[in-house]
């Protein structure tokens, strides 16, 4: 089935809306980033043009960054007032204190590799800003581990895009797979702690 949307059109639409929702899952952490990014994967994939995947890869780990370090941003902000904020109360009730504390030492031991592994580990980011923000890092500081941090996290998740769009010949299968792959990466290790 061909699609009767022009090529350049598709882009103008994709990739800035790919760009927002991956900004707005890391400022509001109920988006599920990683499965868009793979979907994302799987259609440049199955595309001609020769920079597709680029700029996939570009615009998830821009936005990432950019959401991550708007999120920082905010949560510092709300350490420094009197009453803090509800971005700070937002990231709080995010980070179970059992995993805040996790993060805590792993940071105080590590450093910026714990910014790095936090990303690839489904609800690892939230404990670990909290724990930089209540460590008092500068924005500085936290976005210098943060890039790579994105980077990391961009590639990971256009491969489960990739890996999806390899082993259908048409898009919207490679999607499917890619999302399920993804969702299922997700979910696993939390079910695994409940069980323990």
């Amino acid at each position: 089935m061909t699609s009767t949307v022009p090529d350049p059109t598709r882009q103008a639409l994709g990739y800035p809306s790919l760009f927002l929702l991956v900004l707005i899952g890391a400022l509001v952490p109920v988006v599920p980033t990683g499965a868009l990014v793979s979907a994302a994967a799987v259609v440049a994939f199955h595309r001609t043009a020769p920079f597709s995947l680029l700029l996939v890869f570009l615009t998830a780990s821009l936005a990432a960054f950019l959401g991550d370090a708007a999120l920082y941003w905010l949560g510092r902000r709300g350490l420094r007032s009197k009453n803090g904020s509800r971005w700070l109360k937002a990231i709080r009730s995010r980070a179970p204190e059992e995993r805040l504390e996790q993060a805590q030492e792993k940071l105080a031991g590590h450093g910026v590799a714990v910014l790095v592994l936090s990303r690839l580990v489904p609800a690892g980011r939230i404990p670990v800003m909290l724990a930089c923000l209540l460590a008092e890092w500068p924005l500085r500081r936290f976005s210098r581990g943060n890039l790579p941090a994105c980077l990391a996290w961009a590639v990971t998740y256009q491969v489960i895009g990739i890996l999806g769009g390899s082993l259908f010949s048409e898009p919207w299968e490679g999607v499917v797979a890619a999302i399920a792959l993804t969702v299922l990466v997700s979910v696993v290790p939390g079910v695994v702690r409940r069980v323990r």
